[in-house]
């Protein structure tokens, strides 16, 4: 999926912002200038031993609480998916990357609940060259995530 083509077929608004190849989210934050809380960064994660798959989306600056997600999802045991795994689901991406639209793989997304307190979310699209800006309501409409607090400070 391309994420541009997907929100223009979605009449959504959004920006496409070109930058210098990143990796990770807090160094995309630091690219774009943006404070990390508000760039959301896109975990895939593996439940019930792989039968199920979740795009979790969290701020930059937090990390799981894999307990939290697994309360969220009913028990549910879960895990970090590998970069491999992320390849296989996402072929049209970039290794490692991965956009936050777990419904358009076939999969679930959870996004963290302080995300919906923003009225835009930034984050990485096809590649590690270029991010999405958009409302965070439109991003809802057209995806419907769980949500749900699942995210700490890291310690």
């Amino acid at each position: 999926m391309n994420v541009e083509k997907f929100l223009s077929d979605k009449q959504v608004a959004y920006d496409a912002i070109p930058h210098r190849n990143t990796y990770d989210a807090q160094r995309l934050a630091q690219v774009l200038h943006t404070p990390g809380r508000e760039v959301a960064k896109t975990v895939l994660l593996r439940a019930d031993g792989g039968y199920t798959y979740i795009v979790a989306v969290l701020p930059a600056t937090k990390t799981i609480d894999f307990d939290k997600v697994s309360a969220a999802y009913g028990g549910s045991k879960i895990e970090l998916a590998t970069e491999i795994e992320i390849k296989q689901h996402c072929p049209d991406c970039e290794m490692g990357a991965l956009p936050p639209f777990g419904t358009q793989y076939a999969m679930k997304t959870l996004v963290e609940q302080s995300l919906t307190q923003d009225d835009e979310i930034v984050f990485e699209g096809n590649s590690h060259h270029e991010a999405i800006r958009m409302r965070y309501e439109d991003f809802r409409r057209i995806e419907e995530p769980l949500v749900a607090q699942f995210a700490v400070q890291p310690a």
